[in-house]
């Protein structure tokens, strides 16, 4: 066992990882941050992602100790600092864009990390960018609504049900 350290959602943080630790275990299990999800262990579903040195990172295919002293976002860093939803979380919330929730925090890391890339996405720009996250639930409408909301872009309201 190796002790690792990175700095997590801007605080510096370790934890104890074996050679063959994913990031993601080190993260849900090391530093007990259970907001990143396995889903797969294949790379293709996209409900582990993170942002390492800002960029989206699909956590079940890199190594902890491979990321010794990286910068790591993960879902729980989302939020504004007085704790409030961030504005991509807020944008799921708003325009129904989870139901079980199981893929939501890879989807809100991926939506964060294209709106820093294209602030103003045209919505094949969002589909084509969250191709690699699967989602079982909602068809991917609300999803792309709340990415298209959260740009600040004018997005018709769900209708109420």
């Amino acid at each position: 066992m190796t002790k690792v350290t990175m700095t997590v959602n801007g605080k510096s943080r370790s934890a104890e990882a074996e050679g063959r630790t994913l990031l993601v275990d080190w993260l849900r299990e090391g530093l007990r941050l259970t907001g990143t999800h396995v889903g797969c262990d294949t790379s293709q579903c996209g409900a582990c992602v993170v942002h390492v040195n800002g960029a989206p990172v699909k956590a079940c295919s890199v190594l902890a100790q491979e990321l010794e002293g990286a910068e790591v976002r993960t879902i729980e860093g989302m939020a504004n600092a007085d704790g409030t939803l961030g504005r991509v979380q807020q944008a799921f919330q708003d325009y129904h864009g989870l139901q079980c929730g199981f893929c939501t925090p890879g989807m809100v890391m991926s939506a964060a990390a294209l709106l820093d890339e294209n602030p103003k996405p045209t919505e094949a720009e969002v589909r084509h960018y969250l191709e690699g996250n699967i989602c079982r639930c909602t068809g991917y409408h609300n999803i792309v609504k709340a990415v298209m909301a959260a740009s600040g872009q004018t997005v018709e309201p769900v209708a109420a049900e």
